[in-house]
């Protein structure tokens, strides 16, 4: 059903209404066919949201992107909260048909299951640094010697929410001999009570867990050279293809000026210092007279706005296009 919706896609122009349209109908699809053919509509989702998600810069627009962060975030947010709103309205009236199970036992088993749930991830999470170990000694892995912190971190960090909640919820009320399924309503309690443990235990002693045993980074490349890497190729083969492809095109002074931007990244990611440290970094410096000139820009365009000579649609819109460059060049920033 994702395949079919994103070729759909591909014969649709890519405008944001329509991207919002067919991202909100797929997931219903998804579940209502896995459903039909009784097979979990959950998974299903899950497994057709991993598919879109990779295929995401083929199928959407920049516009449709940038708009969709924002978006998703903001509905995603939304619908958590509805979600742990249901559990508020459903606990009482699922704790009032435990049947034979009193309040009391199914509390109790909801505490012994989380403690099995916490208990089986740790066991799972130090099983595989030791595997990882283990294994490092025979093929190249990410981090050979992992420690004991960061498993410990994420075996602490399995905290459950939704995705157990619509599972538990995806359960039939009846089987197919129309007889009521066994214990439902005594599953969905327990699972009320592992997604509180988890979230309320857990989640409020994460925090404290990480500033206690104070995790170090063991991985070989940390995350600010991977990035000065990632900068680095992206430069190189943009370099390449400007000379492969448009080389003859020495009179477009715009397009000297990108080559020419894009020499002295690649030199300064080359050199790695760019001729200096702190703020006497050619970079550094650069970086913050930038920022500068996007905000006396930033306070021209609110000035304007203030007349009635432009159209505050315009307006916004080059306020946005210099809130996307303030992010650019923050984002690249390096630090020393």
């Amino acid at each position: 059903v994702a395949g079919l919706f994103y070729y759909i896609h591909l014969w649709l122009p890519t405008t944001p209404s329509i991207d919002v349209i067919l991202t909100l109908v797929t997931p219903y699809s998804m579940y209502y066919a896995a459903e039909h053919f009784h097979y979990s509509g959950v998974l299903a989702v899950v497994s057709g949201g991993l598919m879109l998600s990779a295929l995401r810069q083929r199928m959407l627009s920049y516009r449709s992107r940038i708009e969709g962060i924002n978006v998703w975030n903001n509905l995603v947010f939304v619908l958590n909260g509805l979600v742990f709103l249901l559990i508020g309205l459903q606990l009482p009236v699922i704790s009032e048909q435990l049947g034979p199970i009193s309040k009391s036992t199914a509390i109790w088993y909801g505490l012994a299951i989380s403690m099995a749930l916490i208990i089986t991830r740790m066991v799972m999470t130090f099983s595989a640094a030791l595997f990882t170990r283990f294994a490092g000694r025979f093929i190249k892995v990410a981090d050979p010697n992992p420690g004991w912190k960061a498993p410990l971190i994420a075996g602490w960090a399995g905290m459950r929410g939704v995705v157990s909640l619509a599972a538990a919820l995806s359960i039939p009320l009846i089987l197919t001999d129309s007889t009521p399924f066994p214990y439902r309503n005594l599953i969905l309690f327990i699972t009320f009570i592992v997604i509180l443990v988890t979230l309320v235990f857990q989640g409020l002693t994460l925090p404290w867990l990480i500033r206690k045993i104070k995790p170090e980074d063991h991985s070989p490349v940390t995350e600010q050279e991977q990035e000065i890497i990632i900068r680095k190729k992206i430069t190189e083969v943009s370099l390449e293809f400007l000379k492969r492809k448009y080389g003859n095109q020495g009179h477009n002074e715009h397009l000297q000026n990108l080559m020419s931007k894009m020499e002295i990244d690649f030199n300064f990611l080359q050199n790695g210092t760019g001729g200096g440290n702190g703020h006497d970094n050619p970079l550094t410096i650069y970086q913050t007279i930038y920022l500068d000139l996007l905000e006396e820009q930033r306070k021209l365009l609110v000035n304007l706005n203030k007349s009635t000579e432009f159209d505050e649609e315009l307006i916004r819109k080059y306020l946005t296009l210099t809130d996307i460059e303030e992010l650019k060049i923050r984002e690249k920033f390096i630090q020393e």
